[in-house]
């Protein structure tokens, strides 16, 4: 391992305000199914692996309607593309992460044509160092794989990273990986259950992050530099 010091970004949530265009692409796919699912229940499970999620909001339904599920999700939630917007603070943030002398890396699961779209929202591709996407790896978060794969190709191993993200499933995935999570709760999540899940410390935001970094992983791997 020889790469720089590594900070690990999901995105969805963590630092495109997109959880809730998600909740509402995953409504219209089930309503188009006449499946039953109240928004709370989607909402709780934004962040995970896609396929889990059908699985277990679906019912177990068979296979041609979880596939038909995730496809009309996709076509929903693309329409809703002109509504993502970067959470405050989002882009200082990775820029600042830069400066430090710190990886940028965006650990994410979104399929690859997904990614595409949060890149150009959040227009920071000069101080993006690697990005992951849901072809890497067969299951996604909570499973700790696309945090493994994210370590690998920043070239660091867990001493010398921190994760960054909203949802429950990060901070598992990241504890199954052995790498410390810092939580926000701009994903819709609650402190106690992020903190539960093993996120700490918690954050507002992105700009609340970066207005106490220096308290933080993310200002001790600066310091071991």
């Amino acid at each position: 391992m020889s790469g720089a010091a590594a900070v690990l970004f999901d995105v969805d949530g963590t630092l495109v305000d997109s959880n809730y265009l998600h909740v509402y692409a995953w409504q219209r796919a089930f309503d188009a199914e006449d499946i039953a699912v109240p928004a709370w229940q989607i909402h709780r499970s934004i962040g995970m692996d896609g396929s889990r999620l059908v699985k277990a909001l679906s019912g177990d339904a068979p296979s041609d309607v979880q596939e038909r599920l995730s496809d009309a999700h996709s076509h929903f939630y693309s329409e809703t593309a002109p509504l993502l917007a970067p959470l405050p603070g989002a882009r200082a943030l990775l820029r600042r992460v830069a400066d430090l002398g710190l990886q940028v890396v965006l650990a994410s699961s979104a399929p690859d044509d997904e990614l595409e779209t949060l890149l150009k929202v959040l227009d920071c591709d000069d101080v993006i160092s690697k990005t992951t996407s849901s072809r890497d790896v067969d299951t996604a978060k909570p499973e700790p794989g696309i945090v493994q794969v994210a370590l690998d190709r920043a070239g660091v191993d867990a001493e010398h990273a921190v994760f960054v993200g909203d949802a429950v499933w990060d901070a598992k995935a990241a504890q199954g990986a052995g790498l410390p999570c810092i939580g926000v709760l701009s994903g819709g999540t609650a402190r106690a259950e992020l903190e539960e899940a093993g996120a700490s410390p918690v954050f507002a935001d992105p700009q609340d992050l970066l207005d106490q970094l220096e308290t933080t992983r993310i200002g001790v791997l600066v310091r071991r530099a």
